[in-house]
């Protein structure tokens, strides 16, 4: 993952981007469902492109290749593991 993109993931759990992190346990409930509300608001933000172009006669906007729910899975679920295992997830360290 590029830095723009790592930085956007990180920016859509609430964080501001930084080469060193951590996610404590009990932060991983707020952390997935930030996550999660901002793949569902770039999903919908879309999907307006798309009803605007529909309702104007133009052609359809083209879907980016790799969207936040890709780029996101592997971190959801590493947090999803350590909170499982009651254990931080920390980066860069």
């Amino acid at each position: 993952m590029t830095q723009a993109h790592g930085e956007g993931v990180l920016r859509a759990l609430g964080r501001e981007p930084a080469p060193q992190g951590i996610v404590l346990p009990e932060q991983v409930p707020a952390a997935l469902a930030a996550l999660d509300a901002a793949i569902l608001g770039e999903e919908a933000a879309f999907a307006a492109l798309e009803d605007a172009a529909r309702a104007e006669d133009r052609p359809l906007p083209t879907r980016p290749a790799v969207m936040l729910r890709q780029r996101a899975w592997p971190l959801r679920q590493a947090l999803e593991r350590a909170a499982a295992a009651g254990k931080p997830l920390v980066w860069g360290v």
